[in-house]
């Protein structure tokens, strides 16, 4: 007889059992940890031991009806293994995986040696040297997985990848503002037909630990083998964000753009610098308008004079374009300042 504590059901009791990872007769103790919208996440002890599972949900924890494929946590799975083996400081240790229950277990990163940088952006704790380490961690992520065909048919996952991303943040943003749908539904056809390398999907601040070894990148439930741009535009887009609301950091997150951008383009060696870096300006105002008006809109940004500075900003750019990430920095920071109640950095 399985003796767990504060179990959450008996499928997840089993998994313990079936991977080998306790006996019928230890004890477990289940945690949920938070954070997460798409997946239900457990710290379980067992016997001065601890471990993370993690099982994806058919429903998001949104207000919008958002449904997603149960099989993207295979699909999470398969990349975290492709990650430990390129970048094993970077990633929790794959532990033992259930496909058919949707279902896997990983090592557990204690957060006081691993705080999360989204935290420590928001409290103005905004160090470049971390935004380098990240975009070099995933620069080598993608030059290892470019232009292998073995990787891109495990994940051929375009059907998941529209699910979670494409329809959820750039469709429903174009259904919200028609004058922009043309460019918004092109965004997505082109986004959809570009394949290079394996996309991580939601490379967050939110996901990614500041270790002791160097940032860990979590919760790849988007993998796809498809644009390496899209993770490039979505990481730079939350360092933007958050200059609206750490305004007197704002020089420090520019440099932190600038750091990370720095520390990818010094891995890229599938493609030239400016063929990736103009896909990445054009996907990034596009991000940005679905934070405030896509199915998953930042919960930092509460005030309706903001979402309208980037609604205008983002309408902007995806009518002219800028070719340079450098570029649109610049912009962004002029249209904060310009909106800005008080003196700025």
């Amino acid at each position: 007889m399985i003796t767990t504590t504060n179990s959450p059901d008996t499928a997840l009791d089993g998994f313990l059992v079936a991977q080998g990872l306790i006996s019928p007769d230890e004890k477990a103790q289940w945690r949920p940890l938070a954070g997460g919208v798409s997946s239900d996440i457990w710290r379980v002890d067992i016997d001065g031991r601890s471990l993370c599972v993690k099982r994806a949900l058919a429903q998001l924890k949104v207000e919008a009806d958002w449904k997603a494929p149960l099989s993207r946590n295979a699909y999470e799975w398969e990349w975290m293994t492709f990650a430990a083996q390129h970048c094993p400081d970077n990633v929790p240790r794959p532990i033992a995986h259930d496909e058919a229950a949707g279902l896997f277990a990983m090592s557990f990163l204690e957060p006081d040696r691993h705080p999360v940088w989204k935290d420590q952006l928001l409290r103005g704790e905004v160090d470049p040297a971390t935004a380098f380490a990240v975009g070099q961690v995933l620069g080598r992520l993608h030059a290892a997985s470019a232009g292998r065909a073995d990787v891109a048919e495990a994940f051929d996952t375009v059907d998941n990848f529209y699910a979670l991303r494409l329809e959820p943040y750039l469709v429903v943003a174009a259904n919200r503002h028609p004058e922009l749908a043309p460019v918004l539904l092109e965004l997505v056809a082109k986004t959809a037909g570009t394949q290079y390398a394996l996309v991580h999907g939601d490379v967050s601040p939110k996901n990614i630990l500041v270790g002791p070894s160097g940032p860990v990148l979590l919760d790849a439930e988007c993998a796809w083998y498809g644009d390496p741009a899209f993770d490039l535009a979505f990481c730079l887009n939350h360092l933007l964000l958050k200059g609206v609301v750490r305004r007197d950091a704002l020089l420090q997150l520019s440099a932190s753009f600038d750091a990370l951008l720095q520390g990818y383009l010094e891995q890229l060696n599938w493609e030239s610098a400016e063929r990736l870096e103009t896909r990445a300006a054009r996907l990034l105002p596009a991000l940005m308008l679905a934070r405030v008006d896509g199915k998953s809109p930042v919960e930092y940004i509460t005030e309706e004079a903001t979402r309208d500075l980037i609604r205008t900003f983002a309408s902007q750019l995806l009518r002219d374009p800028v070719p340079a990430l450098s570029e649109l920095r610049n912009t962004w920071n002029e249209a904060v300042r310009s909106n800005a109640r008080g003196p700025l950095p």
